[in-house]
């Protein structure tokens, strides 16, 4: 297994992003009484490699129009096996663990109607959309239990792998630790036309860690440093029986704080030909790929390198929170036949537009206390106030956005509402190839600083900006935007 000390030298190199050891250095001093019960009584990883992975189930529509395609959706209690023989209680959309898959095609809306039957309020939001302001999922604008409210979804931008989960404010980080969380795969006729890999061969991987009791609950501690126990599709380490041919991967990492440095244990190539916002422009290949809280990689592994009957661990290289043993390792793939395959990886994916030039440039600042029993988060000094406007923009400016982590330890990533954005620099220097793309949440490393560029063309309204390590968010680094 890989050390920390290789692997802060060499996995996170080469997935392009300058972390140092130091940055998951653990920062905040929660109050670890509160979480020593459950850590005293918490249950054993389970085996690697015992259970398949879970195919995700697809969301049918309740009904079609001739313009958009209608959902309903229950967010309610429900009971799931995720550790063998035991049955753990979850937050869920229809009981599913993680939701059902959304698939969704541009210029064609979706229409759901979403209804809580839980005993707390939810605002689901629909990350990397862009959405009118009333439909975004806003932490303050919820849902009460007992009641119910169409989102609409127009579906006007490009080809992407989107997520959803909930935003209601200060429960939000507990709500989607405990399962509401779901996949909303976007395509258009330019994904449609690439001889990718499709059907059965494109597969959704959500990947999280979570901590369990010795009764095999959920145990949510705000900055908990147990949850050492890796999920895909929610099932702990799964195999996945393959064919020996390519596949399209859908890399998402669902967690709420914990980064991956994603590689197959052969360090074989992987094939990045997708991020947030959708395609690159060019595939790119590499070894790793770093994945930070509700960051999406789309890859291309050709399994025809590997003979029947043969194994290949897909390893996390980025070990903290937990052992090499308990983290180090997240799934195995299983070639079990052979298969025809049609499928290839062009030289050129699609052609993003230039960007304009811009016409406004600002400063961001991300921030949370460290040392302290009750850390706070903040965005330019300020944590999140509902009623304050952090940041006015005029409607079709296309914005520089500096944004810089000035902890001394502990990373943070970026998330934007409404756009997708491209990032310019990282610690002065040009984005890595994996995020030369679409992005809409992009890691700040401590210390570093990122510039991007927006273009708020879509919507008026007010819309959010904030870290996406979640429970970070709770704390308050979460800052509002207003287009007008």
């Amino acid at each position: 297994m890989v050390t920390r000390r290789r692997l802060l030298g060499t996995g996170l190199a080469a997935a392009g992003v300058g972390l140092t050891g130091a940055s998951f250095t653990p920062l905040l001093a929660v109050d670890r009484a509160k979480a020593s019960p459950a850590k005293a009584a918490k249950a054993a990883n389970p085996p690697l490699f015992a259970v398949p992975l879970p195919k995700m189930p697809v969301l049918r529509p309740t009904f079609r129009t001739a313009t958009a395609d209608h959902y309903d959706v229950t967010m309610r209690p429900a009971r799931r096996e995720i550790l063998p023989g035991i049955q753990t209680d979850l937050l869920t959309f229809d009981g599913n663990f993680p939701g059902a898959t959304i698939k969704a095609r541009t210029g064609r809306p979706v229409i759901v109607r979403q209804r809580n039957k839980l005993a707390v309020p939810t605002s689901v939001h629909l990350h990397g959309a862009s959405v009118t302001q009333a439909n975004d999922g806003d932490p303050m604008d919820t849902l009460a239990p007992g009641g119910e409210r169409l989102y609409t979804y127009p579906n006007k931008q490009s080809h992407a792998s989107l997520w959803y989960h909930d935003h209601a404010h200060h429960v939000e980080s507990e709500n989607v630790y405990r399962g509401l969380h779901g996949s909303y795969l976007l395509t258009d006729s330019l994904e449609e036309s690439l001889p990718l890999p499709k059907g059965e061969y494109d597969v959704v991987l959500a990947i999280r860690d979570a901590h369990f009791d010795a009764a095999g609950q959920l145990v949510y501690v705000m900055d908990d440093q147990e949850r050492t126990t890796l999920l895909v599709n929610g099932a702990p380490y799964p195999y996945f029986q393959v064919a020996a041919r390519k596949y399209r991967l859908r890399f998402a990492n669902m967690s709420n704080q914990r980064f991956y440095s994603l590689r197959l244990a052969d360090g074989s190539d992987i094939v990045q030909v997708g991020s947030d916002g959708g395609l690159l422009e060019r595939p790119h290949t590499t070894s790793s790929f770093l994945l930070s809280p509700g960051e999406r990689v789309d890859a291309v592994v050709d399994f025809s390198r590997y003979a029947v009957a043969e194994k290949v661990v897909l390893e996390n290289t980025l070990i903290f929170a937990g052992t090499p043993e308990q983290v180090g390792q997240v799934m195995r793939f299983d070639v079990v036949r052979t298969a025809p395959d049609p499928s290839s990886v062009p030289e050129v994916l699609r052609t993003l537009p230039a960007l304009p030039a811009p016409t406004n440039e600002r400063t961001i600042t991300m921030q949370m206390d460290e040392g302290v029993a009750h850390p706070k988060g903040y965005m330019d000094g300020k944590s999140y106030d509902p009623a304050r406007v952090d940041s006015s923009i005029r409607f079709g400016a296309s914005e520089i956005w500096t944004v810089t982590n000035t902890n001394t330890r502990v990373p943070h990533n970026f998330h934007m509402h409404l756009v997708q954005f491209r990032v310019l620099e990282r610690a002065g220097k040009p984005p890595a190839p994996g995020e030369a793309g679409l992005k809409d949440t992009v890691i700040v490393a401590a210390g570093e600083t990122v510039k991007l560029q927006a273009t708020f063309d879509s919507y008026r309204g007010t819309y959010l900006y904030h870290c996406h390590m979640l429970d970070h968010s709770a704390m308050g680094m979460m800052a509002t935007m207003k287009i007008s």
